[in-house]
């Protein structure tokens, strides 16, 4: 067996592994998260996909390592911006507490396997062509401009033409039955509430992945680590849902910088047109930086008034903490 199929199985193992174990045994029944909960899984989503990046610098060297650390990072973020609309989604369809969990957690399997198919299809377009990822540079550019000057997040479900579709073509409960997505009613089968929130969930997670692969692309081509880097990422979307939903208004720099972050990706994409080369070192930097400005910026200009947000910070702040010993780690490993 070669060493490309090894690495691919070792990744299939882990994340089915995590799947398996999260679906059967961590959460066999429907429940809302706890805060203390969430913050133990972010750990632990976070601390394995820091600890795979490390095995990819012991089995592909530094650059490797590094690559995939920094799509980690920029999937990661770009994540965050998923939660805000995940909040809305779940107003919108009036979803329980208890059903979101399942619902993400099969959202995220519906995640991966799209994920998977645009980022083998933005691997053969590059390959065939390597001037088209300039335009990919150019697009997170102005895709980061407009996400600096837009005023916030709306989701409109009247205006998702594959929700209607389905809506129009599959007879639906007009409320939810349990956690269920599929219920019996009058001898035939019929789809719940919760099938229209995980179309709508899906459908924004292709429009956000239009952003964040081609922003990977910026830096590595390497279909292992974009897939891998990406994946991690939203694997730990859930439990990094349930820890920030009830905070997401003290988050008031980040879409700042996550503009920044799509723009330095684009840049990054375009100054290789001229033969400069950005090191993923200093790309690690950067990247860094634009986040923990942003987070730290929000943390200052937000005041934590309601009761409780204070533990909830400092607990936010230890999940911080676990990611920044660890890439502390990595570093020392890389160099």
């Amino acid at each position: 067996m070669s060493p490309e199929l090894i690495q691919w199985g070792v990744l299939a193992l882990v994340v089915g592994g995590m799947l398996a174990l999260d679906l059967f045994v961590v959460n066999r029944e429907a429940h809302a998260p706890s805060f203390r909960e969430a913050a133990a899984w972010s750990v632990v989503w976070i601390s394995i996909a820091l600890g795979f990046g490390a095995l990819i610098a012991v089995t592909r060297g530094s650059q490797a390592g590094g690559e995939y650390l920094a799509g980690y990072l920029i999937e990661l973020s770009l994540s965050v911006d998923n939660v805000f609309v995940f909040a809305l989604i779940f107003a919108a369809f009036a979803v329980p507490a208890a059903y979101q969990h399942r619902l993400l957690f099969w959202g995220i399997l519906g995640a991966i396997v799209f994920r998977a198919a645009f980022i083998v299809a933005g691997t053969a377009i590059v390959e065939a062509a390597h001037s088209v990822i300039y335009l990919l540079g150019v697009l997170l550019v102005v895709t980061g401009v407009r996400l600096g000057r837009s005023k916030g997040h709306a989701v409109h479900p009247e205006r998702n033409p594959v929700l209607r579709l389905v809506r129009r073509l599959v007879p639906m409960t007009p409320d939810y039955r349990g956690a269920a997505f599929i219920a019996l009613e009058g001898g035939r089968r019929v789809a719940t509430p919760m099938v229209a929130a995980l179309v709508a969930i899906e459908t924004t997670d292709i429009l956000f992945a239009l952003d964040s692969i081609p922003a990977v692309f910026s830096v590595t081509t390497d279909p292992y680590l974009v897939f891998a880097s990406n994946i991690f990422a939203i694997l730990g979307l859930r439990s990094l849902y349930f820890l920030l939903a009830g905070l997401l208004d003290r988050f008031v720099y980040l879409k700042a910088g996550l503009a920044a972050l799509l723009v330095f990706a684009g840049m990054k994409i375009l100054v290789g047109a001229i033969h400069v080369e950005i090191p993923i070192a200093l790309s690690l930097g950067v990247i860094v930086a634009i986040l923990g400005t942003a987070i730290a910026a929000s943390w200052v200009a937000t005041h934590p008034d309601r009761p409780g947000a204070v533990g909830r910070l400092g607990a936010i702040g230890g999940v911080l903490a676990v990611v920044v010993v660890t890439l502390l780690a990595m570093a020392a490993l890389l160099d």
